[in-house]
């Protein structure tokens, strides 16, 4: 049982939760920077300020956003503790954290590029040098080190002035932004970088951070998506113009699903359910909605605002593979109140969970990946999958994690399985958070992924010191038996 060797053995990333130095360098204000710490107990939040002084917070996660009130301005406040503003500082210590990956044997490095270091307000003719210098000792530097660069284009945020001016992907001059920062990034690095992700997790996003609407309502936010499809395809296109032989991707967040029993009405619900992340998946890979689009629009009083030309511009930019986050497996009933909505689900009673309460399925990944091949014919890539912790680390920075080694020679050996058993196309696997970093979802550094620990608290309190936990010399050794030492 051995992956081939042209199998990419990776770690992803995020530039708002792990790269920090937000006022250096040239870069911008984002979305994300106006986002508060949090915790499970208490969720993190956009904080504002209205003309007459009021200040407030409204709620935002990875499931969930609140709209800022109406007239209302995303402002920093006294006392409140920013994560995206320092992160773990990879922006000061990213040669040491590249070098600590290539030290697992890792062949690809996933990252995001901030569109606010590239652009800074977003409108701007000439992009911030800086920031492309930045970004091109990444890319050098991983390939130096062996690792292939994949880049995320667009990680879940706007430059600040995009959305406030334009309202985000509301607009369709935001498309029109957009395409000129991809073309940017494919002038600049296209001879070096091949694996591209347009957009992350494009069926979660959601709200102020990800859309820059204001509004919550449903015809806004499919509206704000339809233009976030039409610019993904315009990104493709370009790129397969510029560029010899780039492939790309965009990635999705998807739990298998399954129903909560064998009754019918469960088990249409379930194929309801799914269809919700199909409808992302099949407008970008195939190129254009699909059938059951129109009762989606129905049910959810969608009027999608098409103009001429639309159609052809999907057609034209379909995705060359299909990338996906796989953290865990939710049931759904027939009566549950989310059997209509894109994201989350019920428990499974037959599944342990990890301390934040999502269902650890190794399984749920061998029949996701044969799901997405057998639907879209194309390779499938797992860019992220892992287990959220709590890390005791000891005087010298050491953790015995092995809940976490359990976790990923369960769901690997799976991965394994969908490849050489079942015929699946996988490219790659990125490991989520392979250096611990700000949790999305809640803001904290208490909920840790990575193989690396950083000495780092909640409140961006530590030394940041880097160090190897018992599980990096342990995936050190299954990248370098390409998965054969996970059957020992």
């Amino acid at each position: 049982m051995q992956l081939p060797k042209e199998f990419l053995w990776g770690g992803a990333t995020a530039d708002f939760q792990c790269e920090g130095g937000f006022d250096e360098g040239g870069r911008g204000l984002s979305t994300h920077d106006f986002e508060t710490d949090g915790s499970q107990d208490n969720p993190r939040g956009i904080t504002w300020r209205l003309p007459d002084g009021m200040t407030g917070r409204a709620r935002s996660s990875f499931f969930f956003a609140d709209p800022l009130p109406e007239g209302a301005e995303p402002c920093l406040l006294p006392g409140e503790y920013y994560p995206s503003h320092k992160a773990v500082d990879h922006y000061h210590h990213w040669r040491e954290d590249l070098e600590l990956l290539a030290g697992m044997n890792m062949n690809v490095y996933r990252f995001s590029i901030c569109w606010s270091r590239i652009f800074p307000t977003g409108f701007e003719e000439a992009p911030n040098e800086e920031g492309l210098a930045f970004y091109g000792q990444i890319i050098d530097t991983c390939l130096e080190l062996g690792m292939e660069p994949l880049v995320t284009i667009c990680h879940d945020e706007l430059p600040l002035a995009l959305a406030e001016k334009l309202d985000g992907w509301s607009s369709r001059q935001t498309i029109e932004h957009f395409v000129r920062y991809c073309r940017v990034l494919f002038e600049r690095f296209g001879k070096k970088v091949t694996y591209w992700l347009t957009f992350n997790e494009i069926n979660a996003v959601r709200g102020y951070t990800s859309c820059g609407t204001h509004a919550s309502d449903n015809n806004t936010h499919y509206n704000a998506v339809h233009n976030m499809f039409l610019a993904s395809a315009r990104a493709v296109k370009l790129g397969h113009q510029m560029m010899e032989a780039p492939l790309f991707g965009t990635m999705y967040a998807f739990s298998a699903f399954y129903p909560a029993t064998c009754k019918p009405e469960d088990v249409f619900a379930q194929m309801q359910k799914r269809r919700q992340s199909f409808y992302y998946i099949d407008t970008m890979a195939r190129g254009h909605y699909p059938a059951f689009a129109q009762e989606i629009w129905r049910e959810k009083g969608i009027d999608v605002r098409w103009e001429e030309g639309d159609e052809q511009t999907l057609a034209e930019g379909p995705l060359d593979f299909v990338s996906i986050s796989y953290y865990r497996s939710n049931t759904i009933a027939a009566d549950s109140p989310r059997a209509k909505e894109v994201m989350g689900g019920e428990g499974n009673p037959h599944l342990p969970a990890t301390p934040w309460g999502w269902s650890i399925d190794p399984l749920g990944l061998r029949y996701v990946l044969n799901e997405l091949a057998d639907r879209y014919e194309k390779p499938v890539f797992v860019v992220e999958n892992g287990m959220g912790a709590i890390d005791e680390a000891d005087e010298n920075g050491y953790v015995e994690d092995d809940y976490r080694i359990e976790y990923l020679r369960e769901h690997l050996k799976c991965l394994m399985q969908a490849v050489l058993e079942d015929g699946v196309n996988c490219l790659g696997y990125t490991m989520w958070g392979p250096l611990d970093l700000v949790s999305l979802s809640t803001g904290e550094m208490a909920k840790r992924y990575g193989f690396i620990y950083v000495d780092m608290d909640d409140k961006g309190n530590g030394t940041l010191r880097r160090s190897k936990k018992k599980s990096y010399d342990w995936m050190a050794n299954v990248i370098r038996t390409r998965g054969a030492s996970l059957w020992e």
